[in-house]
């Protein structure tokens, strides 16, 4: 805990530095964002979590679970939460979580665990191929890009290749990417997830005055995702939009990275919010939790 601490304080007093002597200006850009935006941000956010629960859903039916669609939901809830905290306690929760609630129709840890590897490998795809939008904002080598994508290539060859092996727990659970249908169902939730964020980011840099472009708004979701994996903290999505689009304003860069957070926040929030209701609500009918319907 004192490592995540000590990077979470060094981060947040690291732009408090930058952003002494433009207080006022700071302060004008969170108060300037509209509500219907930041309603709205929200509400992306939430069609992204759940877009990417669904693509979770599609992998581990395809490796065998049988599990419903609202346990498996809950369940996600539990990761929504603990990436509040941790990117890793997160993933983490939500396993443990469905394996409680169905375990008779769940299929084993390391089944689970491989589940998540079509999913990630989608987003790790799509980060590589719009990586050229960190090139000018970062000073990056030109063909950085095209070795980002013949590494993600040569990745996604060797997963089709362990996704044809059979006999292990931890194989089964990339067989998603042996079904052509629901492979292709994934990538398309996933798709869904991402470009909800993207769009989320955009509108939130635009209403903070930052004029960004829908590759600004990619190269922010790149950075917050890669420094999320840091011991950065809740200042992440500051720090990102600072890193990328500082030069067109720290204020209202960091403003807008600020809302980012707090929209996302409300948004799981909500997600969780949700997911403790109808727990509730089943308990109270006493709906069965473990065989699909």
């Amino acid at each position: 805990m004192l490592v995540p601490r000590a990077g979470a304080l060094a981060t947040a007093g690291l732009l408090g530095v930058l952003l002494s002597g433009r207080r006022e200006q700071f302060a004008a850009a969170l108060s300037g964002a509209p509500w219907w935006i930041l309603t709205a941000t929200v509400a992306l956010h939430v069609v992204a979590l759940l877009a990417r629960t669904e693509a979770w859903h599609l992998s581990v039916a395809e490796a065998g679970g049988q599990v419903t669609r609202r346990v498996l939901f809950r369940a996600s809830s539990m990761q929504v939460l603990g990436s509040l905290l941790s990117g890793q306690l997160g993933a983490a929760a939500r396993m443990v979580a469905l394996r409680r609630s169905g375990a008779g129709a769940c299929p084993r840890l390391p089944t689970l665990i491989a589940a998540e590897v079509p999913i990630l490998s989608v987003e790790v795809a799509l980060a590589a191929l719009t990586s050229f939008t960190l090139v000018g904002p970062l000073g990056l080598p030109w063909w950085s890009p095209l070795v980002a994508a013949a590494v993600i290539a040569g990745g996604w060859a060797a997963l089709r290749r362990l996704a044809r092996c059979t006999g292990r727990e931890l194989w089964r659970g990339l067989a998603v990417i042996r079904s052509r249908r629901r492979g292709w169902r994934v990538a398309c939730w996933v798709l869904v997830a991402v470009f909800g964020q993207i769009f989320r980011n955009w509108l939130l840099l635009h209403s903070v005055g930052v004029d960004a472009s829908f590759f600004d708004a990619i190269a922010v979701l790149i950075a917050v995702v890669t420094l999320g994996q840091l011991p950065v903290g809740p200042a992440v999505g500051a720090a990102a939009a600072v890193l990328i689009l500082g030069s067109n304003g720290v204020a209202a860069s960091a403003a807008a990275g600020v809302l980012m957070t707090a929209t996302g926040t409300a948004g799981a929030l909500g997600f969780v919010a949700w997911a403790g209701a109808d727990r509730l609500w089943a308990h109270a009918r006493g709906a069965p939790l473990q065989a699909r319907v």
